[in-house]
């Protein structure tokens, strides 16, 4: 599978490996960029993500010269947590688990991460749409490969469609229910989905 942030600018995505405490920075930085985004917003102090990385302002910057590439970067890191799970998932059991499993792990991030996604602005370069068509499709792909296991199980109808199921579930986060609601349209979504039905 391709990485969701190929497409990521030069200075958010490295071209060479850099030296060991450069690596070091840079992903306590954007751990730290996460954290900091999901308390605060994503328009957070930026001097804040760099204190809590334990970084000067200069080293932050050297790595992300703008809010938007530290956004991009941190965006691009969720959707490939997001798609590395799909793949965990692929070789757990039984394969209907496994694909509710990951559907649960894609609604909370819509539901937490959207407003990260939308924080990239329109670009004229097609950038943005770039990005953003790169992330659907890798979320895609882990969804479909997750299915048709499961159809191939018989543990889901044969005729779902990848699409379908995504809408329903983005339909899910979009709501703003809360865990308990949002468990209970999932299993809703799972029953009209079984293979007995």
């Amino acid at each position: 599978m391709t990485s969701p942030g190929a497409d990521l600018p030069p200075r958010a995505r490295p071209e060479r490996p850099r030296r060991a405490d450069a690596q070091r920075n840079y992903e306590s930085l954007l751990a730290s960029a996460k954290r900091v985004f999901d308390e605060q917003g994503v328009d957070a102090p930026l001097d804040d993500v760099a204190r809590r990385a334990g970084v000067g302002n200069a080293t932050m910057y050297r790595h992300f010269p703008t809010r938007r590439e530290l956004i991009i970067a941190v965006y691009a890191d969720e959707v490939t947590e997001l798609c590395a799970r799909g793949e965990t998932l692929l070789g757990e059991e039984p394969p209907g688990d496994a694909l509710f499993t990951w559907l649960r792990t894609f609604i909370a991030h819509v539901a937490t991460k959207r407003e990260l996604a939308l924080a990239l602005a329109d670009d004229h370069g097609g950038q943005r749409s770039t990005l953003f068509h790169r992330w659907h499709a890798a979320m895609h792909a882990s969804a479909s490969a997750l299915l048709t296991r499961a159809q191939r199980a018989g543990a889901v109808r044969a005729d779902l469609d990848t699409s379908d199921l995504l809408a329903l579930a983005n339909g899910i986060a979009l709501t703003g229910a809360d865990s308990d609601q949002a468990e209970r349209l999932l299993l809703l979504i799972r029953h009209g989905t079984d293979i007995g039905r």
